[in-house]
């Protein structure tokens, strides 16, 4: 005996009772599937649409779903979409328990548009005994907004919310479960003046899906002058999201400077973290209003802004809150490892060759010890290749714990020596940066200022890092000595994690001081190194007299070189090229020049060449041995599986005796 069920596409699926089958019973069963197809056909033609058996059956019935209420239609039917074939199936599947929590799974991002769009799938709406599908183009438009916070939490997207499966175009007739909130929403817009360009900034912690949200969002807001790119993940999976402003995202432009600032290195120091989230919604909406000044900085500038590279340690120190929060909880990342000692040390390299007639204090190579000697965090080795990507000019790394700027080089040039003077070759380039920032700030180089234990009043809250305290393996002294961009430290205040009701004040405090920073990459000189045939000349040389330390040309030959106002000598080299050298006279109303050089190609001399160091062919070499590719690879099983723990969320769902969803496991 056979039993089978027919489908639109004469499938049949067999329950075998035995194993005496006859084809004459086959054969029936697939003309008669084959007739009703016909019968179908014609029908599509006479009335537009040919329903199955199935859909014959169909009753429209009270939406009675807790999580569904809201929805913009009263009437539902079951089987549903995705195969439920009555509301105490759904009640009881994984699919609505998503719904049930998905709120606080995602901190509210995404609410309620996600619940509404899955109830759109799992309680469809019934017009006419029929089902109608819900649109493609707003389960689309969910996902592009919602994806990454998913992603922050290590979950897939929810098979049903597949746009291609379970949802239609408009010319199948569908509709828009989103509508009623879209409505909503722009009955919220109409009542700003200003047709929705300002934004509201909202003085309290966030999240990181929160932030992820923001960062997105402003993105589409201003997509012709912003984007959102990540440089990798945590050692949990969390995006280290940057947003990008220029006007011509996602690519470098010629002679334009390019600048970062960094926030939550440490995770338990959250205001730069904050200030940052503050930052990007204004650029964007300052931007959109018409303000000249925020226009000039982005339309001359390419700005890159990291507001957490330590989403784990964060997480942490959110948990306690600021009230409970001690001096180290969250510090360190996911592997209890401090990222700002965690970079490789090139300050003790400098110091030891630097009376080398022609060792260079710039640019210097990755030891392979590094590589082989320390565990490096992914954090670590996403900004690492960051800053290597990018020519960045300069750098603010946001900080909390103390009222003052800190400049290079934190790592002191006596190893027995925990607080000396330990100046870079670019001390007046750096004093000038610290100042721009401690003097635009509202209370940062006041001598009243109240001060968390240290005496930087008296110096205008400024300090050299090692003079300060000593500590190798920081991320400014590696950018000083391994790429061409200048970073300062800020400590933001002596409150590493400070209460809701001091964001704002903060805010108003550091917005000047923001700005100010940015503006600063526009000092000094720039220009182009060209051949004689006007091909730029890339990683040449811009050596200035009287500073040992060069800076590169970037991929088309443009260069930033950071001086002061007087009269400065600087030579262009390349490697197989004749050298230039100009004086140049920088006038003090006169922040940035413009010097270009044209290098003539010359035989190479080996013994002669600047270039022919054996150390400088090192540069390009990063992560060597793979040390760092094999330590963040994942365990394999015996027959070659994939091992990894279950995430944080699943406890939800295997706890409750439902099939567990191995749909929202990465990868699975």
């Amino acid at each position: 005996m056979i039993n089978f069920a027919r489908r639109s596409d004469c499938h049949i699926i067999l329950f075998m009772d035995n194993k005496m089958l006859t084809v004459f019973i086959l054969l029936s069963a697939l003309a008669t599937c084959m007739s009703a197809q016909r019968q179908c056909a014609q029908a599509e033609i006479e009335i537009g649409r040919c329903r199955t058996p199935a859909e014959e059956r169909l009753e429209c019935k009270d939406l009675v779903l807790g999580y569904c209420q809201d929805m913009p239609y009263s009437y539902t039917t079951f089987p549903n979409i995705v195969g439920h074939r009555t509301r105490q199936d759904l009640e009881m599947s994984a699919e609505y328990l998503l719904l049930s929590v998905i709120h606080r799974l995602l901190n509210g991002e995404c609410s309620p548009d996600i619940r509404l769009l899955g109830c759109s799938v799992l309680a469809p709406r019934c017009q006419d005994d029929r089902i109608m599908k819900p649109c493609r183009s707003s389960c689309e438009m969910v996902k592009k907004s919602c994806v990454h916070a998913f992603e922050a939490i290590k979950m897939a997207w929810p098979y049903f919310l597949d746009c291609d499966r379970f949802f239609v175009g408009e010319e199948e007739g569908c509709y828009d479960p989103l509508s009623e909130l879209r409505e909503k929403q722009e009955v919220g817009l109409a009542n700003i003046s200003d047709g929705g360009l300002s934004t509201v900034l909202q003085f309290t912690y966030h999240s990181n899906s929160q932030m992820f949200s923001i960062l997105k969002k402003t993105a589409a807001k201003c997509p012709h002058i912003s984007r959102t790119y990540s440089i990798g993940r945590s050692v949990e999976g969390k995006d280290l999201l940057v947003i990008e402003f220029s006007t011509n995202p996602g690519r470098h432009d010629l002679l334009e400077p390019e600048m970062k600032f960094i926030g939550n290195m440490h995770g338990n120091e959250v205001l730069g973290r904050q200030l940052l989230i503050y930052l990007v919604q204004y650029l964007c909406s300052e931007y959109m209003l018409g303000n000249v000044r925020i226009q000039t900085i982005i339309n001359t500038t390419r700005i890159h802004i990291l507001p957490s590279m330590n989403p784990d340690g964060y997480e942490i120190a959110a948990s306690e809150g600021h009230e409970y929060n001690g001096w180290t909880s969250g510090r360190a990342n996911a592997q209890n490892i401090d990222l700002n000692r965690n970079f490789p040390d090139l300050t003790f390299i400098f110091y030891n060759r630097r009376r080398f007639r022609h060792f260079r204090s710039d640019h210097i190579p990755i030891p392979d010890s590094y590589w082989l000697n320390k565990v490096i965090a992914p954090e670590t080795n996403a900004v690492m290749k960051w800053i290597r990507s990018i020519p960045f000019v300069i750098s603010a790394s946001l900080h909390g714990g103390e009222l003052v700027i800190s400049y290079p080089f934190d790592f002191s040039r006596h190893p027995q020596e925990d607080k000396m003077f330990s100046p870079t070759p670019d001390e007046q380039i750096f004093r000038q940066l610290a100042r721009i920032y401690a003097d635009a700030h509202a209370t940062m180089s006041n001598n009243d200022t109240e001060r968390c234990g240290a005496s930087f009043a008296s110096k205008g809250g400024i300090t050299n890092g090692a003079q300060w305290y000593s500590f190798a393996g920081g991320m400014s002294d590696f950018n000083y000595l391994h790429s061409n961009c200048y970073e300062i430290t800020v400590e933001l205040g002596c409150d590493k994690f400070p209460s809701e009701e001091e964001l704002y004040p903060e805010w108003l405090r550091n917005k000047e001081a923001l700005l100010s920073f940015m503006e600063s990459v526009h000092r000094g000189i720039k220009g182009i190194v060209k051949d004689e045939h006007g091909n730029g000349i890339k990683r040449a040389t811009i050596s200035v007299k009287g500073l040992r330390h060069d800076i590169t040309t970037a991929e088309d030959g443009d260069y930033w070189r950071l001086l002061n106002p007087g009269v400065h000598v600087v030579t262009a080299a390349a490697s197989g090229y004749s050298k230039v050298t100009k004086r140049i006279s920088l006038p003090r109303k006169t922040q940035l020049g413009r010097v270009d050089f044209v290098l003539k190609k010359v035989p190479r001399e080996p013994f002669l060449d600047y270039f022919n160091i054996p150390e400088l062919d090192n540069y390009e070499r990063f992560d060597p041995f793979n040390q760092f590719e094999q330590y963040s690879q994942r365990e394999l099983g015996e027959n070659g599986e994939e091992r990894t723990e279950k995430p944080w969320w699943w406890a939800y769902f295997s706890q409750l005796g439902i099939s567990t969803p191995t749909w929202l496991l990465r990868n699975y």
